[in-house]
């Protein structure tokens, strides 16, 4: 996976259908100065792609991985881990779902609650790499209840709270529509994100 790469979405709204999303990808390729990761984020976008045309994506010529954000792991998550295309990276958005997307052999991911944690969440990739399944179970079953906690409020309005009472961002403000998270919701992930460093 090179250093520097460009996070796009499938197309939304117009709902463009499998061929158009890889024509689109396919245009935007050509032209890009940097390599593309597909952000499959259906729920957000409107459109699901099936195993087959993420296959055909991966074959696309400046097509270096995905954002795989379908809400969950699926069939067609399992299907194209278990005959991953050779240079195209798997990078799970799904956060709670990184442990067993790791297990099935993931690359990583690209995750928000990863901000709250990284020394760990970096640990628990490298332990899945390095075959510690014993190790990278335990740490994944604690940053899954952090990842869980942190989409407790709409997303990225608990992380942006608890970086902010950590201070590390000078305020957990959002922009409209989203309203900063609860104290609640803040104060359950502040707490778990600092019981990870014990």
């Amino acid at each position: 996976m090179p250093q520097a790469a460009a996070l796009v979405t499938t197309p939304s709204f117009v709902r463009a259908g499998e061929a158009g999303t890889v024509a689109h990808f396919r245009a935007l390729a050509a032209s890009s100065p940097l390599p593309l990761v597909v952000y499959h984020i259906p729920y957000r976008t409107g459109q699901q792609l099936s195993t087959a045309a993420l296959r055909e994506l991966a074959a696309i010529e400046g097509v270096v991985g995905v954002k795989y954000a379908t809400g969950g792991l699926d069939q067609t998550a399992a299907e194209l881990l278990a005959d991953a295309p050779e240079g195209f990276a798997f990078l799970t958005g799904e956060d709670a779902f990184l442990s067993p997307m790791m297990a099935l052999g993931a690359a990583g991911g690209i995750l928000a609650s990863a901000h709250l944690a990284t020394a760990r969440f970096v640990e628990l990739v490298e332990a899945w790499q390095a075959g510690d399944v014993a190790r990278a179970r335990a740490l994944g079953h604690r940053l899954t209840g952090l990842a869980l906690s942190a989409f407790t409020a709409p997303n990225p309005t608990v992380t942006k709270g608890v970086l902010h009472a950590q201070g590390r961002i000078p305020t957990p403000d959002v922009r409209l529509p989203l309203l900063p998270a609860g104290e609640a919701e803040v104060r359950a992930a502040l707490a778990l994100a600092s019981g990870l460093d014990q």
